[in-house]
């Protein structure tokens, strides 16, 4: 059961909606069906003489009165209007039914305290199966206005009581921090031009997307504009500085203010993770393209130490710049699986922010790590593959640390995102490990390598040998060998990043640690390179000084 709080000021025109057809002509039999008074409040549903406007100046009455003494001012916002709405697969409640939570809600919410004869005057009118409108004039018969301060949060607390006492589907409570679902309208506009979403929730994606990828706030307004977004930056008249901004579709002329797409696009929020300069920390030309998924993929165990540390504000943190690092692994993961990653990240965003305020400082890594995916120009598939299956762990341990704070909203879109990221590293996996088995190594290289597992672990020897990953391992082992690694240390390092107690299947993870170590004699080979000046002779000791060197003639 859901309700979404909104105020207004034309008690007339939400009524005339709420006993008309509908933007499609989809109210049906529109009625009262609870008030504050049911013998005072005509139903212009039920009695042909009553009138809209009749029965907008009942529910009027006290704001006339506060307007005739206010010298003819009208109090502000005085409409508050609250549609309840049961979910997809609930049964239809009575009329019956829909009047006690109607009243329920007006009394948790302070439009109309139990046995309060000075509260509110409302009505809550069904014009469909699945839910109602709760319309009321913020004015009390005494002339005060009622206390309404996080009347949101409220009627949701009390919607979840109402759901576990008629036998309804229990949704996750929230806690003020999820972003404003696109009213009607606009659903409607989206359905008749046949998009998929809504203009509010596509410009939300996008602006998430291209946060991920820029390093100051004047590079996400260029990006955004490149994308045809139209751009519209609110200036302070105090300070002339840019505080606000506002976006638009291509084409469209609604704009949207970043906070309206979600709490954390507003400027003062991006501006925290984001600075309003360019910076000199431009990617550069890196030798190994493969440097930039071992970053990230290290970075992103880091989060996992820091979810345990206790420090709620870092770890948010952590968790927001995680959510910038799924956008960018799908933008740098083209292919039959983006879409996947693409779904991960956006149900990942839910999960972002909380109640809890983020700090941002520490997590410069990480976002750093993951803004040179995007400009990598080869994709290393093992390493892409260690790099999801990091991302999916850490998706799950994300899930259980909102959990653990009773973040329910957030728990459930990790949990989301850990189903896409799963799908993803299935489908990528699989044939990978099935053909590094194949090529696994002589019987007598295997022996040895089973030597070390049991040198290097030997807690977990056994499950490692016997996990159907092991022949897999075994190969990536050679290829270690091959890349300069001694095996037996290299075990021991990989095992020593993270304990293997909760691990299911060992092998593997084992097999896409070692993955993503670099390659020893690669390393070697360049920073030999990169240590001979341009133009300086290999072994400058087997040659002559200038002054001993033999002319041209005589060479």
């Amino acid at each position: 059961m859901v309700p979404d709080v909104s105020t207004g000021s034309d008690t007339l025109g939400l009524i005339n909606y709420l006993f008309g057809p509908g933007r499609r002509d989809e109210h049906t039999d529109p009625h009262i069906v609870a008030a504050w008074d049911m013998a005072g409040a005509p139903d212009p549903g039920r009695d042909p003489a009553a009138t809209y406007s009749l029965l907008a100046k009942r529910l009027d009455h006290h704001v006339d009165l506060r307007t005739r003494e206010l010298g003819g001012k009208k109090p502000p916002k005085h409409v508050w209007h609250c549609p309840v709405r049961t979910a997809p697969g609930d049964r239809f409640l009575t009329d019956t039914e829909w009047a006690e939570v109607a009243r329920r809600v007006v009394a948790t919410t302070g439009i109309a305290p139990e046995s309060d004869d000075q509260a509110c005057r409302w009505i809550a009118v069904r014009h469909a199966d699945d839910h109602i409108h709760i319309l009321a004039t913020t004015v009390r018969a005494d002339g005060r206005r009622p206390r309404t301060n996080r009347d949101g949060w409220r009627a949701q607390k009390e919607c979840r009581k109402i759901e576990a006492e008629f036998g309804l589907r229990r949704l996750k409570s929230g806690d003020l921090t999820a972003p404003k679902t696109p009213p009607g309208a606009e659903r409607a506009k989206a359905e008749r031009l046949g998009q998929e979403v809504t203009t509010r929730e596509w410009l939300r994606e996008q602006a998430y997307a291209v946060a991920a990828v820029v390093r100051s706030i004047d590079d996400y307004f260029t990006v955004l504009q490149s994308l045809g977004i139209q751009v519209k930056p609110r200036v302070s008249a105090k300070t002339n500085e840019v505080d606000g901004y506002s976006l638009s579709a291509p084409g469209d002329t609604i704009f949207f203010g970043g906070s309206k797409l979600a709490p954390d696009l507003s400027y003062n929020r991006l501006t925290e993770r984001l600075p309003t300069q360019d910076v000199a920390d431009r990617p550069k030309d890196v030798p190994d393209p493969a440097e930039p998924w071992r970053r990230t993929e290290s970075a992103m165990y880091t989060v996992r130490t820091v979810l345990n540390s206790g420090d709620d504000a870092t770890a948010q943190g952590h968790l927001d710049a995680f959510a910038d690092t799924l956008h960018n692994l799908a933008r740098a993961a083209p292919g039959p699986h983006q879409a996947e990653l693409q779904a991960a990240a956006m149900a990942f965003n839910r999960a972002r922010r909380s109640a809890i305020r983020a700090d941002h400082q520490a997590t410069t890594e990480l976002r750093h790590a993951a803004r040179e995916l995007t400009h990598t120009a080869s994709i290393p598939g093992g390493l892409a593959i260690a790099l999801i299956f990091t991302a999916l762990h850490l998706a799950r341990a994300a899930a259980k640390w909102h959990e653990q704070r009773g973040h329910e909203q957030q728990a459930a879109a990790a949990e989301e995102a850990f189903h896409h990221l799963q799908e993803t590293y299935r489908q990528t996996a699989e044939p990978v490990l099935a053909d590094l088995a194949q090529r696994a190594p002589r019987p007598q290289t295997v022996q040895c390598f089973e030597a070390a597992v049991r040198q290097a672990v030997p807690d977990h020897a056994e499950r490692i040998l016997a996990d159907v990953a092991w022949p897999a391992l075994a190969t990536t082992l050679a290829r270690a060998e091959s890349a300069g690694h001694n095996a037996r240390r290299l075990l021991a390092e990989v095992v020593a990043q993270r304990e293997l107690d909760t691990a299911e299947r060992p092998a593997e993870v084992l097999n896409w640690r070692i993955t993503a170590q670099p390659n020893k004699r690669a390393q070697a080979a360049s920073t030999h390179s990169s240590t001979l000046r341009p133009g300086t002779p290999a072994h400058p000791r087997t040659t002559a000084p200038p002054q001993q060197q033999p002319s041209a003639r005589r060479r």
